[in-house]
């Protein structure tokens, strides 16, 4: 398998750097870099571990680029962080 081809995802905007500050991710690839780059937060690992293991399979091919997307909002959801498109409606309600 070739790792410099791109797993393309539905792009995501996730609020990463703080209130507001959001980052973008348009493949697989992104995502693992989000997840191993050394800023997620501390004691927030559960569901990272996850979103991390199906990163790396999607990128081998061995599941679908939506799972390992799934398991990424999820951990960042258990981090406390919003996610957009996927939190669009909820971010509504709560103005």
């Amino acid at each position: 398998m070739d790792l410099d081809l791109p797993v393309f995802i539905k792009p995501l905007e996730v609020e990463f750097d703080g209130v507001g500050q959001y980052r973008h991710a348009e493949t697989v690839q992104d995502l693992a870099a989000m997840l191993l780059g050394g800023k997620w937060p501390k004691g927030k690992g559960k569901k990272l571990h996850a979103a991390l293991w199906r990163s790396m399979e999607a990128i081998e091919w061995y599941v679908d680029a939506d799972t390992a997307r799934q398991a990424f909002v999820e951990a960042a959801h258990e981090a406390g962080m919003h996610v957009l498109p996927d939190d669009t409606d909820e971010m509504k309600q709560a103005s």
